[in-house]
């Protein structure tokens, strides 16, 4: 068998916009109907959501059967054995939180490299290699594993080229409501001084030919950065958009 292509990792690598949600709902039910949506990438959240790394499996596994749906998994943390666990069970697409320093984004790539040019654990029947049956998988998944990199303090901005430029790094993601509590704007996402900020880094990353990601609700900031250059863009969240569906709902027979 050969080894499986990650198409996300192409779209995002040829500059074709890749518009995506948010789940944050565990189990597999809710992110197999986003499937059906028509989005190209569903974020499966592991760090701001109840959801375990076995608890992802059920979801790779649901969403196999959409090929033209990206899965991303964002793990809880920076870790290797995290990390290890999380593409061992078939995730091609990370996204890591928090990273602040060259260092840590080393860290990461390491991470999602076999020896020797990383630290990834070799293990021969896993969900990864089809439980063996991919040939050669051990020399050729680097090639298909797409790693994303979260900067999301001003601390992170300030390195970001430097962080961006890592070798292994395929695109950096902007996390504007983290960003925002660094600047001393908590809960603002909104604040001017924010998007200027976030706008800053866009276009900062495109001038160095790094795909830049954000997620925000705000349909027509997600418009804005997508003008502006933003290549994997998430619209929304699985738990927002229910929340707001269901207010709307109770407060449309209330009374």
């Amino acid at each position: 068998m050969k080894p499986p292509k990650n198409r996300f990792k192409a779209e995002i690598r040829a500059g074709r916009q890749q518009i995506g949600i948010w789940n944050s709902i565990g189990g597999s039910l809710v992110p197999e109907m986003l499937a059906t949506c028509g989005f190209d990438w569903i974020l499966v959240d592991t760090e701001h959501a109840p959801v375990e790394v076995t608890d992802v499996l059920p979801v790779l596994q649901a969403l196999a059967a959409w090929p033209e749906i990206s899965p991303v998994v964002r793990p809880a943390i920076n870790d290797s054995v995290l990390i290890k666990r999380h593409l061992d069970q078939g995730a091609q697409t990370l996204l890591i939180p928090y990273v602040q320093s060259v260092e840590e984004a080393e860290a990461a790539v390491r991470a999602v490299r076999y020896p020797p040019r990383g630290i990834r654990g070799v293990a021969g029947l896993t969900r990864a290699s089809r439980y063996g049956t991919v040939e050669g998988y051990a020399a050729t998944a680097d090639q298909e594993i797409c790693l994303l990199l979260q900067v999301e303090t001003k601390q992170a901005l300030a390195r970001m080229e430097e962080i961006a430029t890592v070798d292994g790094v395929d695109g950096i993601f902007i996390g504007p409501s983290d960003l925002a509590a660094s600047m001393g704007f908590p809960g603002q996402p909104g604040h001017p001084d924010v998007v200027a900020a976030i706008e800053d880094a866009i276009a900062r990353l495109r001038a160095i030919g790094v795909p830049p990601g954000i997620l925000t609700p705000d349909r027509g900031f997600a418009r804005r950065c997508i003008e502006m250059g933003t290549v994997f863009t998430a619209v929304g969240a699985d738990l927002g958009l229910l929340s707001t569906a269901a207010r709307g709902l109770a407060a449309e027979f209330a009374g």
